[in-house]
């Protein structure tokens, strides 16, 4: 995963192909030179560039790369093996719906609830935290536990510092002073000391961070709001939705946050069928501040159907639609807090199977070898730049496309910033 840290870019996607779009220059300038420099520390140079073709931001940063790659002498590498390099910009509006879910993996869950910048978490004013756990770093660079546990589930993630804390005490168990009984035994028992004292740190680390997210979980009543959040997203049913709508809005222990984040999924998936003033008045009457029920308005003029491209909610075309709920209901869901997939997924297995239609993402003309490049040229690697930012939720999905499809192709994610539905929505504030 690859990020400029580049925040209030969701207003620049809306203003790009508008006399607007001059007061964002500089953050548009700072995306541009951003992408050529992952190609440049990556030492590649594209075989073909595309952009999602109804977003005017992504089709002006696609053809000013092309134009800057063409322009600057320092992209002489050689070209990937097989089926070339593709580059794929995308816009975060396209799929407005996964920067508002609640997040159940490792990493996107520390990123949602207790915030993740620099790779430091901030535990201060958590209950029971000692003072030398106020502030952690959680990198994969530095701490192997996190590295190999970072996509992993909210329930898988219990049972690996379970483990990590019986190997501890184990380990600890092993250099007891009843064990010092000569002097081999006590220098190697200093010749690990440092070790040990560092690995108490890293189990105490860990430990806290979980006990904060188990009781935010259990604060927030955060199970069944998740579970709603993902019949939301994923299903279409409206009039149980809106009957559980109005059951959360009215609840005193859905906190007003969620309550939001309900109510813009909500707003999103029935823009056209639902009761959206009477949704607004629900949220007002649960205690939503006016300002925040006013971003209902705000994500449908940013992410509405007039604005992005298809693929949320399968919208296509019906075949599609009633495929994707076919194959759901034969293959089942395994998590109910795990259904929803991102769209960008849906457009990554399409540039796999050499599906990914021109017609929707048009090559930039002169960026392939063939003057009439074709869709179903697969290739064996992709940079994926989401203008808007993107969320740890996707580049858990990369991961897993890409531990499945080894050998055959390889995708790499980047992206103006990393949002949580905090980010996102004092992002949609300032559109």
């Amino acid at each position: 995963l690859l990020t400029l840290q580049c925040r209030q870019t969701l207003a620049m996607t809306v203003a790009a192909g508008t006399s607007w779009a001059q007061r964002h220059a500089y953050l548009y300038e700072r995306n541009l030179r951003g992408l050529q420099s992952m190609l440049l520390a990556l030492k590649r140079q594209p075989s073909a560039i595309r952009y999602a073709g109804h977003s005017a931001v992504a089709e002006q940063l696609a053809k000013d790369l092309l134009e800057q790659i063409q322009a600057d002498d320092i992209f002489h590498f050689r070209k990937s093996k097989g089926g070339g390099l593709l580059v794929l910009v995308l816009d975060r509006r396209d799929d407005p719906v996964t920067p508002l879910l609640s997040q159940w993996t490792y990493q996107a869950m520390v990123h949602e609830l207790l915030g993740l910048n620099n790779h430091r978490v901030i535990l201060k004013g958590a209950p029971n935290v000692a003072k030398d756990l106020e502030e952690v770093v959680l990198s994969a660079n530095q701490d192997e536990f996190f590295k190999q546990n970072r996509h992993s589930n909210f329930g898988e993630l219990g049972e690996a510092i379970q483990k990590l804390l019986q190997d501890y005490q184990r380990q600890t168990q092993e250099h007891k002073s009843a064990n010092l009984n000569t002097i081999e035994d006590m220098q190697n028992f200093m010749d690990k000391f440092p070790e040990l004292k560092s690995r108490s740190h890293n189990v105490s680390k860990h430990v806290a961070i979980m006990g904060e997210l188990a009781r935010l979980v259990d604060v927030c009543s955060l199970m069944d709001v998740s579970q709603f959040e993902q019949e939301l997203a994923c299903a279409d049913d409206h009039t149980s939705h809106v009957r559980e709508l109005m059951e959360k809005l009215q609840s005193p222990s859905v906190k007003i946050p969620d309550k939001l984040r309900l109510g813009l999924l909500y707003a999103l998936r029935y823009e056209h069928s639902g009761n959206i003033h009477a949704v607004k008045s629900a949220m007002s009457n649960g205690g939503v501040p006016p300002d925040m029920v006013e971003l209902v308005t705000v994500i449908l003029r940013y992410g509405g159907s007039k604005s992005r491209g298809p693929g949320l909610y399968g919208d296509h075309n019906l075949m599609s639609k009633m495929t994707k709920s076919f194959m759901t209901s034969v293959q089942g869901v395994s998590n109910v807090y795990s259904q929803h997939v991102p769209v960008l997924m849906e457009t990554i297995q399409s540039v796999m199977k050499g599906k990914l239609k021109s017609s929707d993402y048009p090559f930039v003309p002169g960026s392939t070898a063939s003057p009439t490049p074709h869709e179903l040229n697969v290739p064996s690697e992709v940079i994926v730049f989401m203008v808007g930012g993107v969320t740890y939720e996707e580049a858990t999905k990369i991961s897993e496309f890409n531990q499945a499809n080894k050998n055959k192709i390889q995708v790499i994610l980047g992206g103006s910033t990393v949002h949580n539905s905090t980010s996102f929505l004092e992002e949609l504030k300032a559109i």
